[in-house]
């Protein structure tokens, strides 16, 4: 080993020894939660015993292209001449299935008149890996640009998009031409911040002295790189286990949530973390002031603190700022039908859908 090598080893291990406290007690948290949901969120009973999870596994797929050449998955729910399109970009370690009460829920709600459209990240679910270079926001927001241009070409758009899925909505905002802004009608930030991550919840993890030191071993040491992915994998996966939900939850939601976020693979959770911790996408805001929003978060998130959405709708004048009093990081899921109704009330606002009825409005 050379002395460079030598002296980030050492550094790698002090920054484990000083986060050991922290990496103990998430261990800790995560064991109780394999154990049962219930231990962390009591149910009375599962209500959601017998749901169908598998609801978007049956709409019809396709493919986009990204302009790297990742094929990102996508599916989608209503007619493609619709006179509307909701797309729905999903958050970190997480895949369009998240986003499963929207799909059966809003469907029933606004009918033929408005499509579905939902894809994974690059990394995620059944979209392509990507090069680790490629996990930048500016590039997971080229990806919602790729979708736009792909499957929804013309018409009002809807974007919604959860923890890193909102950053990419700002992202793609950010970048796309004036003709791309001008068919956003509204925007929903769920859970999620236009920037400064690093100053609280996950971002305090992301900027730990073990994962500086893995970083800067897997650079100068190649054989370390290994060390890195296990490390990020250890802080991140229990954080984001234990800090999904707040209260009572159903054992059946608990196990899908843990099983998505199980199946996002080591290199793009390692990849993304870095690109969550450096983004800034404040340059989406001044040309999303003047449109309806809606900004929503629960008071418990651990993730992406509710401050975050407080800054995001100082920014965004138009926004409905919701804060949902028992929830935590994963809001669209344990709360589905708060959320629903805020997003309902966000299409009346923004012209796409008359009120009470659940139908786009033409003309």
């Amino acid at each position: 080993m050379t002395g460079s090598s030598q002296r980030v080893w050492t550094t790698a291990l002090r920054g484990g020894a000083a986060t050991a406290a922290v990496l103990g007690a998430l261990a800790g948290a995560h064991a109780l939660r394999r154990v049962g949901a219930s231990v962390w969120w009591p149910a009375n009973r599962d209500d959601l015993r017998d749901e169908d999870f598998l609801l978007l596994d049956r709409d019809p797929d396709g493919t986009v292209v990204a302009e790297d050449g990742v094929r990102l998955a996508f599916r989608s729910c209503g007619p493609e001449n619709a006179p509307a399109t909701a797309i729905f970009v999903h958050g970190f370690c997480n895949s369009m299935e998240s986003f499963h009460f929207q799909r059966r829920d809003l469907e029933r709600l606004w009918g033929p008149q408005v499509r579905l459209v939902f894809y994974d990240q690059r990394g995620h679910g059944r979209s392509g890996a990507p090069t680790p270079g490629s996990c930048t926001v500016p590039q997971i927001g080229r990806d919602l640009l790729a979708v736009i241009e792909q499957v929804a070409p013309d018409g009002p758009l809807l974007l919604i998009g959860h923890s890193m899925g909102g950053m990419a909505v700002l992202g793609a905002v950010a970048q796309a031409p004036a003709a791309v802004v001008d068919r956003v009608r509204a925007v929903a930030l769920l859970s999620t911040a236009a920037a400064e991550v690093t100053a609280t919840g996950v971002g305090q993890l992301l900027r730990s002295p073990a994962l500086d030191g893995v970083r800067l071993a897997a650079h100068l040491a190649p054989a370390l790189v290994q060390m890195g992915r296990t490390t990020t994998r250890q802080l991140l996966r229990p954080f984001l286990h234990v800090s999904s939900f707040h209260g009572e939850v159903s054992p059946t939601l608990s196990r899908f949530t843990t099983s998505m976020i199980d199946r996002v693979p080591t290199e793009t959770m390692v990849a993304f973390s870095r690109a969550v911790e450096l983004h800034d996408e404040s340059a989406a805001l001044p040309r999303l002031a003047a449109l309806p929003g809606l900004v929503l978060a629960g008071a418990h998130d651990l993730v992406i603190p509710f401050g975050n959405s407080r800054a995001l709708a100082r920014d965004l004048p138009n926004a409905d700022l919701v804060r949902v009093t028992d929830a935590a990081h994963m809001v669209h899921l344990q709360c589905p039908d708060l959320v629903n109704g805020a997003l309902d009330r966000l299409a009346v606002r923004a012209g796409l859908v008359e009120a009470a009825k659940g139908v786009v409005a033409r003309g």
